[in-house]
């Protein structure tokens, strides 16, 4: 019988593209293709803050850990101790440093790290320049702007309050907030105010108290220290994230000399935290003080008016319409009198002449009336048919005729008739006497009179 064969080793495949999952790479290959991919990287210039330092072991490399200065995050870095030592002043923790790696993958671990051939710190005026440099993109964006800047509320429900843990500027804002407002209400997060931490530490506290409904103002504050202290407080991450929030953000970063990115960004800069919590909470004293200097200036204009008022109505109520009522309707009433009196003449006057006209008038209609003809012994005769007889060819001798008289009425019989002489002239007809009819025309009172 004979021997089993060993197993072929299975065949892995070459690339990651490569890979399924019926064929996929172990753990180890994976890391030492990682290992193999970064070590063919150049050597880099790297730039962060040293917030750890290992300098003192039986090692010839020294250990540090260089963190980004905007976000959380950190990378492990050796360097030999002979490098440091030549440096006429080594670094320290918190110090800004530009250092020259080559990146390498601890393929056991799968741990990354930078071995630093040389290292060298940032000077401060270096630091100082970019900081100017950034103060100008953010005024060009507009975020120091004063049409951006938001009204402090006068009394705020809740203050929210960014320090540092157990230091003298929050006590600062409490004892003379407090002394100021009793009843004020504060949320307090205790963060970072230097080193690595601060600036994700600071930036977290503000969203979260721009998040809560109660708190109205917030203030970020810390109190003196050097330069190189106060360089977080000119972070553009935490300068942007104070932009963004919702709540006005009083800063009161170190003394009144002191001036960091986050005093222009902010709604209200104070010098000291004692002069923020001076600027958030108004004086209870002092504006009860107020209050009773405005009511007796209340008091003092109520006063006035109601004495000028009172003086007004005295006056009104001693002139003589007041006094005596009466005096006004009976200067008007003789007025009335005198032109009811004037109108009844003028019209007593009317009716008199439009009686005399039309006396004239009746009399001169009668003495035109056929009536009156009549009654002076004239009769008018007429045919049976009604037909009024003025030539004494319009009848035959026998017939019939009326005779109107001025009372009554003849039949009459005709019994001969007689033309009319030739000679004679005929009866003149008494002229008549024109009607004149007056019509008065209106004349005005000055005319009348």
């Amino acid at each position: 019988m004979s021997d089993p064969q060993p197993p072929t080793p299975r065949e892995r495949p070459a690339t990651a593209a490569s890979t399924s999952a019926e064929s996929p790479w172990p753990v180890r290959l994976l890391s030492l293709k990682m290992s193999e991919y970064i070590s063919r990287m150049s050597p880099v210039w790297v730039e962060g803050q040293v917030v750890q330092l290992n300098a003192r072991n039986a090692s010839s490399l020294a250990f540090l850990t260089l963190r980004d200065t905007d976000v959380d995050m950190s990378l492990s870095v050796t360097i030999p101790k002979r490098t440091l030592l030549a440096m006429p002043a080594p670094p320290g923790e918190g110090d800004h440093v530009v250092v020259h790696a080559k990146p390498e993958l601890w393929a056991k671990r799968g741990s990354l790290s930078l071995a630093a051939r040389s290292i060298r710190a940032v000077g401060l005026g270096e630091l100082l320049a970019r900081i100017e440099q950034l103060r100008s993109v953010l005024a060009a964006e507009g975020l120091f702007a004063a049409e951006r800047k938001r009204p402090l509320p006068f009394l705020p429900a809740r203050v929210g309050l960014v320090c540092g843990r157990a230091a003298k500027a929050q006590d600062d804002v409490l004892v003379n907030a407090r002394a100021r407002w009793p009843e004020v209400l504060f949320e307090i997060r205790e963060v970072a105010v230097q080193g690595g931490n601060c600036v994700p530490q600071v930036v977290a506290a503000i969203a979260e108290l721009d998040a809560d409904p109660r708190v109205d103002v917030i203030i970020v504050t810390r109190g003196g220290g050097s330069v190189e202290d106060l360089l977080p407080f000119s972070n553009e991450t935490l300068v942007r994230a104070a932009a963004a929030a919702h709540t006005p953000i009083v800063s009161a970063i170190g003394h009144e000399t002191d001036a960091p990115l986050l005093d222009l960004v902010a709604d209200v800069r104070a010098s000291t935290p004692t002069a923020a919590a001076k600027r958030v909470v108004p004086d209870v004293a002092g504006e009860r003080a107020h209050i009773a200097a405005a009511r007796t200036r209340m008091s003092a204009l109520v006063r006035a008016r109601i004495e000028r008022e009172q003086s007004l109505l005295t006056s009104l109520r001693s002139r003589p319409v007041l006094t005596t009522p009466t005096v006004v309707v009976d200067r008007h009433a003789d007025a009335v009198a005198d032109l009811r009196r004037r109108l009844r003449g003028r019209l007593e006057h009317r009716l008199e002449s439009a009686s005399h006209q039309l006396d004239g008038t009746v009399a001169t209609l009668r003495a035109l009336s056929p009536q009156s003809t009549l009654a002076r012994g004239y009769a008018v005769l007429h045919t049976h048919a009604g037909e009024v007889i003025r030539d004494p060819a319009q009848v035959a001798t026998g017939a019939s005729v009326h005779a109107r008289l001025a009372r009554g009425r003849l039949d009459l019989i005709v019994d001969g008739a007689a033309p009319a002489r030739p000679s004679a002239a005929p009866e003149p007809t008494p002229p008549r006497r024109p009607v004149a009819v007056h019509t008065p025309r209106p004349t005005s009172e000055t005319e009348e009179e």
